[in-house]
This record gives structure tokens, sequence and C-alpha cells, in this order.
């Protein structure tokens, strides 16, 4: 994926996630557990993001303590040109090698878990 489009997923993960939550914010601490990294891993990843212009540390709002990440345009606009890349993996390395049959089993199997509150 890097080398096809130029981002590492433990930066395409986070920009990701930014893209899809309110405001495309989150906490530092629930980004870091969502991308499955710990709050210091994910400060470092975040740090790169930065100071390539794709993401903002603002102060949270709500308690003045914490840190929000929040993806910048400049961010979903590289996000978007990742994408394709992205999708292009995901598919050669998880999705070529199904037959029919198979990836509708799969198919199944994550609606199935899709739903478990």
């Amino acid at each position: 994926m890097v080398r096809e489009g130029g981002l590492p997923l433990s930066e395409y993960t986070p920009l990701m996630l930014l893209s899809e939550a309110p405001r495309r914010r989150m906490r530092m601490s629930e980004l870091a557990d969502a991308c499955n990294l710990t709050l210091g891993g994910m400060t470092r990843v975040v740090s790169r993001l930065e100071k390539q212009g794709f993401v903002q540390r603002v102060q949270c709002a709500e308690d003045l303590r914490g840190w929000n990440a929040v993806l910048t345009d400049d961010g979903l606009a590289r996000l978007r040109e990742a994408w394709p890349a992205h999708l292009a993996s995901v598919r050669r390395h998880m999705l070529d090698d199904l037959a029919d049959h198979d990836l509708a089993r799969l198919a199944d199997a994550l609606r199935r878990i899709a739903r478990k509150p």
C-alpha cells in the first residue's frame, strides 16, 4: 500500500476513522483505542500526520484536559488519493482468492458480526 498509495496503513487507518467521525474529530484516546494503539503510539502517528498538514490537535472543549485529533481538508484529500490503492490491496490480499461461494459465506458472516451489539 505504501508503494502504490504512499500512505502506510498506520496513517491511513486514523485518517479513515477521523473522516467518518462527527465533525471529523475524535479524542486522542478514542482514536488510539480504535486503531488498537497505545496513547503514546497514537501520539507519534498523529504527530507525523500533523507535520504533513493532514491532522490538527485541538484541546477538548468539553473538559479542557484532553486533546482531539481533527482531520484537515488536506488530510481528507490525501485519504481520498490513497483510497483506491487501499481498496486494491484489500481485494488482492483478502478477496481475490475466494471463490464465489466463499465470498458469499464471508459476506454472510460479516453481516452477522455487524449486527452484534
